[in-house]
Formats: structure tokens, C-alpha cells, sequence
């Protein structure tokens, strides 16, 4: 028997179109293995505004190439009306990061689960301010709030732990979880200026026009209080994160901590104190180990239970694809669960 499943896209970048090109290539797959099969009825985005479908939903060929057909742009960007017009039963949410708020982001994934579609988001910001609020109208509307892609693109961390870890404590965490931070860091390696090292990162797409919020720690804080929250129930604010950003290193310690072997990159970490309260830190450190081996736009992040000892996972230079595929992911998970 298959089920076919409406969808609602919010955000059309790079991520978006990702998903698309994705979902055509496991089309067949997802119908033959889960008995799924999916129509997008509508899109919207800051840039593109509010359209939905006036049929069965877009085609997906032209949809990919950019062209909104058969659908209708409505005279409005107002997402509640545009959702009670999209006919779907998921909203894929990939819209920009306010890492200080959350905002407008929450307020589209609870409309969403308001109406009885599952919420699906790659977005951090309301996993760290609205995480208990939106989990709890998830369940109480018998729908999912499912986040995979918010932190580490398409690895995951949070299955990890909900799925396959059943009664592992996990103690402590650390990592480099911002990769725009480790390419500036490197260019400056190599003799390179600020300036040159915030390009090469807006080169590689890991760098918004404006990098304040990777270069000052804001980006790396956002995905240690995420973590934490949804992992340990640490109940962690935003401003309780102690947050040094790489601006203030002197680039010639960088060459030199580079030479000997031991170069500076923006460690995250939660540590528990001895009467179990937790700290969380955004910092530059000299590091070692594994540490020092994450090049480029990779990410690591090693965990500490306390049946497992240590487990770390790697991802190696993310694309688009990748953050698509843990909204793909997710999104199985949503529509096929008992």
C-alpha cells in the first residue's frame, strides 16, 4: 500500500534545491523500501515568495531547473496562510539561522505542527530556544519535530542517541563543530590574511557575506547548546555558553602554533563540574590528537558516556547534499513510524 506524502518547502538555497535533485534520485527506492511516495504542493522563500501547486504538485524536473509550474504565487508572504493553502502534511524547514532568537523560524514550525503536519527543520536556532515547547506540541498534536540537519549536516548525531544508545549517559562532549573558523584558520597557516581566509571560506560556501557569526563563536555556541539540550536535558541558554571567537588571535601565533604542531583551531565543548553542573565553552585552542588532523570544512565531535567510554564521528568536507540528506532522512522517519 503506498502512502503519498504532500510536502511544503520554506527556504529554496542551496539546501532546498539539494533536497529536490535528492528526492527524484531515490523516488523509486523510497516507494519500492517504505512504500512512500511524495508531491511537492508548495515552496516559499524570503527571495521567491509564497506559491503552491494547482494540481498534484510541482513537476519535479522543472521544479529543479527553477520553474515554478502548474502553481499560483499568492498576494501574500504570510507562511500561516500560505500553509493552510499548501495541502501538505510535512513542512521541510531550511530557512536562515537567528542565532539569538530562534525567530521566524519557530513560529513556522509551530504553525505547521498547529496544523497537523509534521515539522521537519535543518534550522539550530529552534532546537536551542523553543526545543521543550516544540517537542511537546509534536506529541500532543501526534506529530514528529525532527531537527537531524541542524548540527553536523546529514550526521546523526541525534538518531545516534534516540535510536541505538538506549541508557548511555552521555557525560561530556567536545569538538570543532564550525568549519568556516578551521578553513580562515588555515589560510592563515599559510601565510594568508584575515581577509583572504573569510574569501576562501565565502569561496567554499561555508562562509555567509557576513562571518561574524562563525568568526565570534555565536555558530559553534548555537550547535553546544543544541547538543546539549536534546542529549544531556541540560536546559542550557544561549548566554550561558562561554564564547571566545578566533578574532582576536595574532596571526603569527597561528604560523607559529601551526609549525609546532599543535595549531589553533574553535573547540566546543560541555564538561561536567564536580557537583554536576555543566560548562560550556567556545574557544581557541591549541589542539592535538584527532583534533589537530580536521582539515578543511570537516567536523568532529567525540563523545564521553558512561557505558561506551569514547565515541567520536567525523564528517569529511560536508556539501549540500548532505544536510539534504538528514532532511531526507527525517522525513522517513516522520511518515513511516508505527
Amino acid at each position: 500500500m503506498i502512502q503519498v506524502v504532500n510536502l511544503a518547502l520554506l527556504g529554496f538555497g542551496s539546501v532546498g534545491r539539494a533536497l529536490v535533485e535528492l528526492l527524484i534520485q531515490k523516488r523509486a527506492a523510497l516507494k519500492a523500501e517504505h512504500g512512500l511516495e511524495w508531491r511537492i504542493t508548495a515552496l516559499a522563500s524570503r527571495r521567491l515568495g509564497c506559491w503552491v501547486t494547482t494540481g498534484g504538485g510541482f513537476d519535479p524536473e522543472r521544479l529543479r531547473q527553477g520553474q515554478f509550474v502548474p502553481a499560483e504565487r499568492l498576494p501574500t508572504t504570510d507562511v500561516g496562510a500560505w500553509l493552510d493553502a499548501s495541502r501538505a502534511g510535512v513542512l521541510i524547514e531550511t530557512t536562515t539561522l537567528n542565532p539569538h532568537t530562534g525567530q521566524p523560524a519557530i513560529d513556522h514550525l509551530r504553525m505547521a505542527l498547529e496544523r497537523h503536519m509534521h515539522a521537519i527543520t535543518a534550522n539550530k536556532g529552534p532546537v536551542v530556544h523553543a526545543y521543550p515547547d516544540l517537542s511537546a506540541l509534536a506529541k500532543a498534536q501526534d506529530r514528529r519535530f525532527l531537527f537531524e540537519s541542524s548540527v553536523m549536516d546529514g550526521v546523526p548525531i541525534f538518531g545516534l542517541f534516540r535510536e541505538t544508545l538506549p541508557m548511555a549517559e552521555l557525560r561530556t562532549f567536545y569538538g570543532i563543530l564550525n568549519s568556516t573558523t578551521t578553513v580562515i584558520l588555515e589560510a592563515i597557516e599559510k601565510g594568508a590574511d584575515w581577509e583572504d581566509g573569510i574569501r576562501e571560506a565565502q569561496a567554499l560556501g561555508v562562509a555567509e557575506a557576513d562571518p561574524s557569526a562563525d568568526i565570534d563563536g555565536w555558530d559553534a555556541a548555537v550547535k553546544v547548546t543544541a547538543l546539549a539540550n536534546v542529549l544531556m536535558g541540560a536546559g542550557l541558554h544561549l548566554d550561558q555558553v562561554s564564547r571566545e571567537g578566533i578574532r582576536g588571535l595574532d596571526p603569527a601565533e597561528v604560523r607559529t602554533a601551526h609549525e609546532m604542531g599543535s595549531p589553533y583551531r574553535l573547540v566546543s565543548r560541555i564538561e561536567r563540574a564536580e557537583d554536576g553542573s555543566l560548562r560550556a565553552s567556545v574557544r581557541p585552542e591549541r589542539v592535538t590528537g584527532a583534533l589537530a588532523q580536521v582539515q578543511g570544512t570537516s567536523s568532529l565531535i567525540h563523545f564521553e558516556t558512561d557505558v561506551l567510554g569514547g565515541l567520536t564521528l567525523i564528517e569529511h568536507h560536508p556539501r549540500p547534499e548532505m544536510t539534504a540528506y538528514g532532511l531526507l532522512a527525517d522525513l522517513v522517519r516522520a511518515v513511516t513510524r508505527d
